[in-house]
């Protein structure tokens, strides 16, 4: 056979396997439709690759179960859970807050498709500066007496990371349980070396989604994007800031790093620690976490903000988190403040907000003025010029880099946490998000987004109409392929 005959045949076969591979993805994987376009598209130009791109890619985590912790029912959740659904159902629940009881369709909602269960004793300390961030959370660690639990996306070898763990090394040795889970690809900097003394004052790491060959890792694509940390189950944290020095606002690329991270104190607790024993019991194939009192002590606050802790990812059945923005944003009558470092909303999250202009509500969206990753920068830029035409006011934050997860409706309730408005976070990270019920900290979230307003121009359709042709080349083609980002 001749090298033209042997290449036709060659050619001949990837077509082929390419049209069943087109097949799978149309008719057995039943992916949404912008996901299967893409792919589409992507084994069409580079065929082979493409299929390579796939399979590390495009894996589908819903019919597995991931997450289980043996200890689980000796907490009653089920119990309780099914208490609130039915009392909420039958108008029976005893709201403490005004806020809770006029949402309570939301509240259901996370209850029913999430199992989120609703606290209304929490307190709420907001951070946006990273430095006041990490100082409070250090004295917190320093005080902890039994355990403190740490899970982060990032978490650098940078002066930070190492002040963090000398941290963590110091209350191991003290006696405290001290667990540090981490995701792989994000933290793809640290090694076993960096942990040597922390393993050795008794301190445990994990990293989630491991490689099971050296530089191979089927998984790469899901992320565990949430940020928690609990001690001794009384304090938890959650929010947008990683373990880095950037988030100090130490690189010059970024300049000054705006987030959003809550302090908490209160029952909601108790569901971030669940959360991480859930991600750790994954991760850890011989440090499980057994049930114990101390993990979930009884907590006494003065507050009564209602909170629910939301979780979603590639093996939810229904995009938990990206359900309880739409459900915000589709309950506005007034307001929506929405700050985000990629705007890449799906066409069901556009929707929503479309049909909110439309009807009257002010919309606002807050996004950086400067990319980290260029591709869902120009994605964003694209879906920015729409919202432009329905009168949405866009602000660009142009003192450093913004990469808050927030939004607010009406002033009364509103979400912080990990998810970005965008395909990744709504399919295929897993992410952690807090749902609160509390007109005062709504309205602290919206000065918060009137005090960056300063520090940001307002974006007009003039402005926008004027970007190089360049910039709107880069944006077609970010979003073409926008849903597998």
């Amino acid at each position: 056979m001749s090298i033209s005959s042997m290449i036709t045949v060659v050619a001949g076969i990837i077509f082929v396997l390419n049209i069943l591979f087109g097949l799978v993805i149309v008719f057995k994987e039943r992916k949404d439709i912008g996901s299967t376009w893409a792919w589409l598209l992507v084994l069409s130009f580079i065929p082979v690759l493409g299929f390579i791109l796939y399979l590390l890619f495009a894996q589908d985590f819903r019919k597995i179960r991931l997450f289980h912790w043996d200890d689980f029912k000796k907490l009653h959740y089920e119990q309780i859970l099914l208490t609130q659904m039915g009392s909420i159902q039958s108008s029976r629940f005893q709201f403490k807050n005004e806020v809770s009881k006029k949402y309570d369709d939301l509240i259901y909602m996370h209850l029913n498709e999430n199992h989120a269960l609703l606290t209304e004793d929490n307190e709420i300390d907001i951070f946006t500066d990273g430095r006041e961030k990490f100082d409070r959370l250090f004295q917190d660690i320093r005080e902890a007496q039994e355990s403190v639990h740490v899970q982060y996306y990032i978490f650098r070898r940078d002066h930070l990371g190492k002040e963090f763990l000398d941290l963590l090394t110091e209350k191991a040795r003290q006696g405290v349980k001290v667990r540090l889970l981490y995701d792989e690809l994000g933290s793809r900097q640290l090694t076993k070396g960096f942990f040597k003394e922390f393993f050795a004052a008794g301190g445990e790491a994990e990293a989630f989604f491991p490689s099971k060959l050296h530089l191979i890792n089927l998984r790469i694509n899901y992320r565990n994007h949430r940020k928690l940390v609990i001690i001794d189950g009384q304090i938890g944290y959650v929010g947008g800031f990683n373990v880095g020095d950037e988030y100090l606002g130490m690189k010059k690329k970024f300049g000054y790093w705006r987030d959003t991270h809550l302090r908490v104190q209160g029952s909601a607790v108790y569901a971030m620690q669940i959360r991480f024993i859930l991600d750790w019991s994954q991760a850890s194939q011989h440090n499980e976490i057994t049930y114990e009192p101390s993990l979930f002590p009884e907590i006494e606050t003065k507050d009564q903000v209602g909170m629910q802790i939301v979780t979603s990812g590639p093996d939810s059945r229904l995009e938990h988190i990206k359900n309880g923005y739409i459900k915000m944003i589709m309950s506005a009558k007034h307001s929506i403040y929405i700050q985000t470092p990629y705007f890449v909303p799906d066409p069901s999250v556009f929707d929503a907000l479309r049909i909110a202009s439309l009807s009257g509500v002010d919309v606002n969206i807050m996004i950086p003025d400067k990319p980290d990753h260029p591709f869902i920068y120009w994605a964003t830029l694209s879906h920015i010029g729409e919202m432009l035409q329905l009168g949405v006011k866009v602000y660009l934050y142009k003192k450093g880099f913004i990469h808050a997860k927030t939004i607010v409706v009406d002033n009364e309730i509103s979400s912080v946490g990990t998810a970005n408005m965008d395909y990744r976070s709504f399919r295929l990270n897993f992410e952690v998000n807090a749902f609160i019920y509390h007109e005062a900290t709504a309205k602290k979230l919206r000065d918060i987004f009137m005090e960056d307003v300063k520090d940001s121009i307002l974006l007009t359709e003039e402005d926008y109409e004027h970007r190089p042709r360049l910039v709107r080349m880069k944006e077609s083609i970010s979003r073409l392929i926008s849903p597998i980002l």
